[in-house]
């Protein structure tokens, strides 16, 4: 299975910006589709943004469309999600995620997991 680690969560107003970044392994990552949830206490896990295994189509969940960014650097190994225009209730533990599926589009049945990063936005 894809094995992940998050890095780059952190604590920022309101507004402002943060990059997530996850490292993936085995070489093969470039043939996953790959995703961001997130999940704050008392909650259960929501879908953020995804990106297909060649990265040309992007996927986002409402809330965060025009502020969230997901892309990936396949040489690299790494997806990463920009986000922007940061809000409070962007408080969470963020996870990237890995397809099970090879050349699958959309990303789904997402399988391996990461350990997350804790994103923290004040007001």
């Amino acid at each position: 299975q894809v094995q992940l680690v998050e890095s780059g969560g952190g604590v920022v107003q309101a507004g402002g910006s943060l990059r997530l970044s996850c490292a993936a392994a085995p070489r093969t990552f470039s043939s996953y589709g790959m995703g961001w949830f997130r999940q704050a206490p008392g909650k259960e896990r929501e879908f953020v943004a995804a990106i297909s295994w060649n990265g040309e189509n992007t996927y986002y969940t409402d809330s965060v469309k025009g502020r969230f960014t997901i892309s990936r650097d396949n040489a690299k190994n790494t997806v990463y999600l920009q986000m922007n225009s940061l809000k409070p209730e962007d408080t969470a533990v963020y996870y990237c995620a890995a397809d099970m599926r090879a050349f699958s589009d959309p990303p789904a049945d997402f399988g391996s997991w990461g350990q997350g990063t804790q994103v923290t936005v004040s007001s």
